[in-house]
């Protein structure tokens, strides 16, 4: 195999020993194997169908240009990432990590410097878009060969027309006769594995056109040779939507493909059937008499001539022109009349009479949303209020939509997973085999801001402080002040740290009263009860009887 640009981390295990399949392994979330295969024909694209991913990839992003497609997206993004708060809107959860605090704190460090890279504080709007709408992306991570400890150094965005995954399988002609032998106990088991090569291909003259200049100044071609790229160099992260018959990854837009289509073509025929039926025409019945057919069309020509007049305006010139060349179906008519009729006469042709129906638009407009996921009251115009009530009140959509929204999220984080992985190994702080343990129990907090999810939140903290308030008389008994703070408040470890941090601090600075001195205070003032002068106690008469007075000292 020729040697690939940038960076391997992990030698490819695949032939490890005792391990015996003739089914090479795959990755089942996305497409297996780069296959280079196209059809040809001329068709009206209602499903659209695709020649290759380049097209596809180009049909989504004008797709995101148009005006319903776009408020959609912006719904989803706005809705998956909050980036008009001064807050980072992701943060790394290592509450479930089995690790050290100082693995843990050496992770959030790295972390942080993986968003600085990205600088995802700033772009994460601009970077979850191009992702959703290309349904994937790629970002190659640079660093000092010379010094690779150092880790990740920047990192580049690439056009995802630019660059293709190619996952090849080696072809062995002698498959079976191993086979064979290895059933016999002739050969080693492992030889059977069939080795994989996997690398990133990237072409940079890819998108450019014959009359654009290449990066350098030059016409695309020359010099602009393809480049096999290692895959460690490479965050790859999609959408997990996978033609498996075409073996092409998917957008999440390719479901509303179609439902795009129809809206065009019945917006477009809307406005067609409103230019030709809106205004109303006149009819004139010309009494033509006896004369000749020819002699009748030549007069009905003449009349026409002396009465139509078509005063047409050039927007280009300004110039104002008199057009009697054609006659078009929103003009008048004009038929001639026998003799033995009415004469002359000039009737009106009515308009249409339904050009205000807007059914259709509004049908293909809320299948077009129920295609991309979002609920239909998020249309403009629908006259939906925003519902802040009860979680209760909330409608089903809005739960789809949040979960949808969810999955996003979970799927996007694998950038942050690749880029965190190559830093952390890298820079020798964990090994690969650690990662793969390790990776399990990292998860990522995005910051929200549903009006579904403050409600069910509220409501939650409301729940688990009244279950709080019912354990509290059974703490030291049956239940734990750290077991009450885990697992009833649901307070991460992170929290409990900068909680107890933030009590310390009040209680210093006189804001707060130490729970320990307000329990001892507590138990000061039951024991001074206990043991203080006897209260005087009414007699068997009612009477008030004092208590004998206690012995001088010295004295019994």
């Amino acid at each position: 195999m020729a040697k690939l640009f940038g960076f391997k981390i992990k030698e490819d295990d695949s032939q490890s020993k005792g391990v015996v399949s003739p089914v090479p392994r795959s990755d089942e979330d996305s497409s297996d194997y780069y296959v280079s295969s196209g059809f040809y024909g001329q068709y009206v694209d209602i499903d659209g169908v695709y020649k290759s991913e380049a097209d596809l990839i180009k049909r989504y992003r004008e797709m995101a240009l148009h005006p319903e497609v776009d408020g959609a997206i912006e719904d989803i993004i706005n809705e998956a990432i909050v980036s008009d708060q001064n807050d980072s809107p992701v943060q790394i959860d290592l509450s479930n990590l089995p690790a050290s605090e100082k693995l843990k704190s050496l992770i959030r460090e790295e972390f942080k410097h993986v968003k600085e890279l990205l600088d995802f504080d700033k772009k994460c709007h601009e970077i979850l878009r191009n992702w959703y709408v290309d349904g994937r992306v790629f970002y190659h991570k640079v660093i000092d060969i010379q010094k690779p400890e150092d880790g990740i150094k920047e990192v580049r965005y690439i056009d995802p027309l630019k660059i293709k995954y190619v996952r090849k399988i080696k072809e062995d002609k002698n498959l079976q006769s191993t086979i064979s032998r290895i059933q016999r106990g002739s050969e080693p088991q492992n030889i059977l594995n069939p080795e994989i090569e996997e690398y990133f291909l990237y072409d940079p003259g890819a998108t450019q056109n014959k009359n654009n200049l290449g990066a350098i100044g030059q016409p695309p071609g020359n010099g602009m040779q393809k480049v096999k790229i290692a895959p460690d160099a490479i965050t790859f992260c999609h959408s997990g939507l996978v033609d498996r018959n075409k073996q092409t990854i998917l957008s999440y837009l390719h479901k509303s493909i179609k439902a795009l289509n129809q809206l065009r073509m019945i917006e477009d025929s809307l406005v067609i059937y409103r230019l030709s039926r809106a205004p109303e025409r006149r009819i004139f019945y010309i009494d033509v008499g006896n004369l000749p057919k020819i002699k009748a069309e030549q007069y009905l020509r003449d009349v026409m001539n002396r009465y139509r007049n078509k005063l047409v305006y050039n927007a280009a010139t300004g110039e104002i022109k008199d057009d009697r060349k054609h006659m078009s179906m929103l003009e008048d008519f004009w038929l001639p009349r026998r003799e033995g009729g009415r004469g002359t006469e000039i009737t009106t042709l009515p308009g249409g009479q339904n050009l205000g129906e807007l059914s259709d638009i509004e049908y293909f407009q809320k299948k077009l949303y129920r295609a991309l996921g979002v609920p239909e009251s998020r249309i403009a115009g629908s006259g939906e209020g925003f519902n802040l009530g009860r979680s209760s009140e909330i409608l089903r959509d809005e739960i789809k939509f949040t979960k949808f929204v969810g999955r996003l999220r979970k799927r996007f984080s694998n950038v942050f997973s690749d880029m965190l992985k190559t830093q952390l190994i890298l820079k020798n702080i964990v090994t690969p085999e650690d990662w793969d343990i390790l990776s399990d129990h990292i998860q990522y907090d995005f910051i929200y801001d549903n009006h579904f999810s403050e409600l069910k939140e509220a409501e939650l903290l409301n729940e688990r402080l009244g279950v709080a308030a019912a354990v509290d008389p059974y703490l030291g008994k049956y239940f734990s002040l750290e077991y009450v703070r885990r697992h009833i408040l649901k307070q991460k470890d992170e929290e409990i740290i900068e909680i107890d941090k933030q009590m310390e601090k009040e209680i210093k600075d006189g804001k707060l009263i130490d729970p320990m001195e307000m329990a001892n205070l507590e138990m000061a003032n039951a024991a001074g009860m206990d043991l203080g002068a006897p209260v005087n106690e009414p007699g068997v008469d009612g009477s008030a009887t004092e208590a004998p007075e206690m012995p001088k000292g010295g004295e019994i």
